[in-house]
């Protein structure tokens, strides 16, 4: 296992210097949320930034996953706007687009996968009917990443159409693909109540590519510091181990950038003692 920074929580930091911010806390993986100043889509200078990034990360010896979750990267107004499930098929087709911006950039640095959600449904369709403008939308972006030898790690979101390990299960009965993997978040499992979170890890173990961690407290979806929530993490992360999960853990703290620095340095003197010991 390689433990992670998710650059969320680097928000008002160049790119590069929170990749570099990363490595010297000792960090061995990041998760790269494409942002305005993140690899944006239709950047000028995109391949220039990529190559870039690419060495770094090869200068650092960094593994990366490639994160799709900014807030108004897409629409101004309305966050995490337009989805895979938006009713405006045109919509739809913004985002599939965005999202093959991602596995282009995945592909280019060698990341482990692209991490995506289903989106919030915002109309009175049926269950049945939001499903399947996702299944749709999303069998596009599994073929277009399978040109590319590119992975898609799905994440169940509090309050989005998937938000839970139960609905997830729903959306791989309708749809599955060799490249189509897990993003677990930590801290969902105990907002959502799916406890004990290590045998929600044991079960779905076969299909991890991601994992997200932070402290959360039950009924609530914010995202805290270590020892902040309620959290037991010891046994959370040695069930990753005995999994044989060897990828990265991605803290990700996205309302802690305006004190990254320390919060990065917090969670890594949280978080490596415990790994250091399994």
């Amino acid at each position: 296992m390689l433990l992670g920074y998710n650059t969320n929580g680097m928000a008002h930091h160049d790119l590069c210097d929170a990749v570099t911010l990363s490595a010297e806390i000792g960090y061995r993986s990041v998760a790269i949320t494409i942002d305005h100043g993140a690899l944006p889509p239709g950047a000028a200078d995109l391949a220039e930034q990529l190559a870039r990034l690419r060495r770094l990360l090869e200068r650092f010896g960094m593994r990366s996953v490639i994160e799709t979750g900014a807030r108004f990267l897409l629409d101004p107004r309305i966050k995490h706007e337009p989805t895979l499930v938006s009713p405006d098929p045109a919509a739809r087709a913004r985002r599939i687009e965005f999202y093959q911006h991602a596995v282009d950039c995945a592909a280019r640095l060698g990341s482990d996968c692209v991490s995506l959600w289903s989106g919030a449904l915002r109309d009175a369709v049926s269950r049945r009917q939001a499903l399947d403008r996702l299944v749709e939308g999303l069998q596009q972006v599994l073929d277009y990443a399978a040109g590319q030898g590119v992975v898609i790690g799905f994440e169940p979101e509090p309050g989005m159409l998937v938000d839970s390990m139960r609905a997830h299960e729903e959306l791989l009965g309708r749809i599955d693909a060799p490249n189509l993997r897990l993003t677990l978040d930590i801290g969902h499992l105990q907002c959502q109540g799916e406890l004990p979170i290590p045998e929600v890890i044991r079960r779905w173990a076969p299909r991890l590519v991601n994992v997200h961690i932070e402290d959360m407290r039950a009924g609530a979806h914010e995202h805290l510091m270590f020892g902040d929530g309620q959290i037991d993490f010891p046994p959370v992360l040695q069930t990753l181990a005995d999994v044989g999960y060897n990828g990265g853990i991605h803290v990700e703290l996205s309302r802690h950038s305006h004190q990254a620095p320390e919060a990065a340095h917090r969670a890594f003197e949280f978080l490596n003692p415990i790994l250091a010991t399994l």
